[in-house]
């Protein structure tokens, strides 16, 4: 059998571990990577010294243990890796507030504190006495789940700052699962100053020792190297009666983790409405800068979140240099920022780098003397958008691509929003699929 990975993202490549590690031959693996280094949205960069990972800040942690344990292996074992415990804060006026929001009003300023224990008390007593429905959009969930306070301090101006549209546009069902039900008790706790923890299955997190997040990447890649064709873009995939053509080359099987908003134009008789789903798939692009620091140390913080409008446009601040020692020279640090843009649009010019610095001094983050360089990286896709259209568009793809034979994998090939840990893991199960077919 001779096998078609489209795209050497942690997915693709995963996937191929997976099926070589079950017996597939290496020599039937064939992954196709558009770019000139594996590694998709987990590529890392080193400018002078300083590593930073371009689609953000990521870390390795996962409720399966065993996936987590087989990309530690992957990319070198436990050694490879440092452990961090997680400290997290939101950036409000010249205060930290504890995360997630509703577990830290008791660090908010007095007047901001009593809006959102107000509101919140008052969206958990609706619920019980009405048993109301979550709304279907999210800008009326989170005042449905959290109050109008608590909407008005954080959660609304955060969320409109990542997702760059209106949040009625937005569905509600996305974050179930994703965002915890704070009990109202320790709400009422953290108000009088009482701390409560949210979040605790991301108290501990790893990370390469060298290299950014990826190292992981490439430890799969050093395995995979002589079937991963790199600089190779997929123009065309077409069926056939025996099987698949790839860039006019035969295959028997073709597993697909490139963005499916780019398969119009690669895939050859596509139907009309599978063609049209496929483009108005929403999605959002992301900006990164790192900030080299001349500074010794940073606080003790992971990363923060940054909900106000006068903090700039980033939404969310990374201490890379925290995250490893290999990540900054010794006696400097660093800043990873994250700045979202609506997908298939035009990024930001120059402008964007004075509104991030002019923010983070506002915020208090740092000073312009302290600044070595800036780097910037750009990312097409980097998170999915749930809009209404949403489930309806996506059902539509996948339904066709999975009647054709063509397996749809990967966070953008299946435009799911999954972590990286997630990848890995539906990568073990759909090799785990496809091996006895593989294997007859």
């Amino acid at each position: 059998m001779k096998i078609a990975i489209l795209g050497a993202g942690i997915s693709g490549m995963a996937l191929a571990r997976f099926l070589q590690q079950g017996g597939v031959p290496m020599g039937s693996l064939h992954l196709f990577e558009a770019g000139p280094v594996a590694g998709g949205l987990c590529l890392s960069k080193t400018v002078d010294g300083f590593t930073y990972d371009v689609a953000g800040g990521h870390i390795l942690f996962s409720k399966d243990a065993d996936a987590m344990q087989w990309m530690k292996d992957e990319a070198g074992g436990d050694d490879a890796f440092v452990e961090r415990d997680r400290h997290t804060k939101i950036r409000f006026e010249d205060r930290w507030v504890h995360y997630p929001f509703e577990n830290g009003i008791g660090d908010l300023p007095k007047d901001a504190n009593f809006d959102c224990l107000k509101g919140y008390v008052e969206a958990w007593h609706a619920r019980k006495m009405t048993g109301s429905e979550a709304p279907a959009d999210f800008k009326n969930w989170i005042r449905w789940r959290f109050g109008d306070g608590i909407a008005d301090h954080f959660m609304d101006p955060y969320n409109e700052k990542i997702w760059k549209r209106p949040l009625e546009q937005i569905t509600s069902d996305w974050v179930a699962g994703r965002v915890p039900d704070a009990p109202v008790e320790d709400v009422l706790r953290a108000a009088v100053g009482i701390r409560t923890e949210g979040y605790t299955h991301q108290s501990i997190f790893y990370y390469p020792k060298t290299g950014g997040f990826q190292g992981i990447t490439d430890g799969l890649a050093g395995t995979l190297e002589s079937q991963i064709r790199l600089n190779t873009p997929v123009t065309s995939v077409r069926r056939k009666a025996d099987g698949w053509s790839v860039n006019d080359e035969d295959f028997d099987v073709v597993v697909n983790t490139i963005a499916l908003t780019y398969l119009p134009e690669i895939i050859e008789g596509l139907p009309d409405d599978v063609a049209r789903a496929m483009r108005e798939l929403e999605y959002n692009g992301l900006v990164t800068y790192l900030v080299a620091m001349d500074r010794e140390e940073h606080p003790n913080l992971s990363w923060i979140y940054l909900p106000q409008k006068k903090q700039g446009p980033a939404n969310r601040v990374t201490y890379m240099s925290n995250y490893s020692p290999g990540n900054a020279p010794e006696g400097k640090t660093s800043f990873l920022i994250e700045i979202t843009t609506p997908g298939g649009q035009p990024f930001p010019g120059q402008e964007l780098e004075q509104e991030m610095l002019q923010g983070l001094e506002v915020a208090g983050l740092l000073k312009r003397d302290e600044i070595l360089f800036t780097d910037r990286s750009q990312v097409n896709h980097a998170y999915v958008v749930f809009d209404h259209e949403y489930h309806h568009r996506r059902a539509l793809v996948l339904d066709w691509m999975e009647a054709q034979g063509l397996n749809p994998l990967g966070r953008f090939g299946r435009f799911e929003y999954d972590n990286s840990d997630q990848c890995v893991i539906k990568a073990r199960e759909k090799a785990a699929a496809m091996l006895p077919d593989l294997l007859g």
